[in-house]
């Protein structure tokens, strides 16, 4: 009994996570799909060609247009690098596109407060523009040659054939005449659907450590792990085991915002919250689609210039928000501490339940399920089927 009672605490943990985000995870998935909508990826790739300013902001902003899920960002990166992008602009991209995304702030904003969303934000332009000095210092000619030649062999990912469908709206008219119209309900409720079959898996198993972490492991342990008792040593630690935790974890995107938020009640830094939650771009399994992709030496020379971005993003947060006084100092997250309750939170998810239900069916009524079989299907199977 006292096992089961363990796991059903764990369980309700993480369903009360899950009430509590899902809202947000709605509109944020449906407003990515209504800006993906109107970007097409051959336009994109052709836009980034160089290492400049202008091409790198242009990937910040077509990262911050695309979906959150990682896996999906690491296939289009490698997608767009091929069509012609840098691979400077093809790893801000990623960056941008796992960091920078709407969702994953509304997320942060109502698990954690509006200081985590804003500090996601600095430090993910700051990562953006760390990685360019560094990579503009440190990335040879003959690495990248390597990484294309590996990337040219079209070695499968986990969603390659998710990033080689172009569903945006091509053709004249104001942006709001396409969107409201027939074909742009349609790409918005492909997309809606295609996020989040390619991110589920991600959220759920976010969702099952994050309870199972707050239901079982004392909040001792985690005192002691990082800590709290010696706030500079947290400080100091924090942003250099936040991205070792993630890397661990096997869970990216924004199902990690869950845990980190298990870990914030656990003492762990501001900015090791923060640099945990940059590092879904180096957890276990993209680390091996890297080796997939570009090879042992380029998935290496990614795993270290993305975790130093990553920890000093991490400081730089950490130091500038205690220096504007603004680091919050309440550890008790409500998802964790209060469970479900009938507030605003459930009418918006009613709501926006609703509005998901509207898409889903959109999707199927258009022909849409083929899709989903195809997203896990290389490039060129894909084409050939299409």
């Amino acid at each position: 009994m006292q096992v089961l009672n363990s796991i059903g605490q764990a369980l309700f943990t993480s369903f009360s996570m899950l009430w509590e985000i899902l809202w947000p995870l709605i509109l944020g998935f449906t407003l990515s799909g209504i800006v993906q909508a109107v970007v097409s990826h051959n336009a994109m790739a052709k836009t980034l060609g160089g290492d400049d300013p202008k091409s790198l902001t242009f990937a910040t902003l077509f990262g911050i247009a695309s979906s959150s899920c990682s896996y999906a960002a690491v296939a289009l990166a490698r997608s767009i690098f091929l069509k012609g992008a840098s691979f400077t602009s093809a790893m801000v991209f990623e960056i941008a596109s796992t960091n920078l995304v709407i969702e994953l702030g509304i997320i942060l904003i109502v698990l954690l407060g509006w200081q985590f969303t804003a500090a996601e934000f600095i430090g993910g332009i700051l990562m953006v523009i760390f990685i360019a000095v560094i990579f503009r210092l440190a990335l040879t000619p003959k690495l990248v040659q390597m990484a294309k030649a590996h990337a040219e062999k079209g070695i499968m990912g986990r969603m390659e054939g998710h990033a080689a469908m172009d569903m945006s709206m091509s053709g004249g008219g104001s942006f709001f005449s396409r969107l409201l119209s027939k074909r742009g309900f349609t790409a918005v409720s492909n997309f809606f659907v295609m996020d989040w079959a390619s991110v589920w898996v991600d959220i759920a198993l976010g969702l099952l450590i994050a309870g199972a972490i707050a239901a079982w492991v004392p909040n001792s342990f985690w005192n002691a792990f990082f800590f709290s008792n010696n706030p500079t040593l947290a400080k100091i630690e924090g942003p250099l085991v936040g991205p070792l935790v993630s890397v661990v974890s096997f869970v990216c995107s924004v199902g990690n915002v869950p845990l980190a938020a298990v870990l914030w009640r656990g003492g762990i830094s501001f900015g090791g919250v923060v640099s945990f939650i940059f590092a879904d771009l180096i957890i276990l399994p993209i680390l091996d689609i890297y080796r997939k992709y570009y090879g042992w030496k380029v998935m290496a020379y990614i795993l270290v210039t993305f975790y130093v971005t990553m920890a000093a993003a991490g400081y730089v947060v950490e130091f500038l928000f205690e220096a504007l006084g603004i680091i919050p100092t309440n550890r008790n997250v409500a998802a964790i501490t209060e469970g479900v309750q009938w507030n605003y939170t459930s009418i918006l998810n009613i709501i926006f339940l609703v509005l998901a239900a509207i898409l889903v069916i959109r999707f199927i009524r258009t022909g849409g399920i083929p899709m989903l079989r195809m997203m896990s299907k290389p490039e060129h199977e894909m084409h050939h089927e299409l």
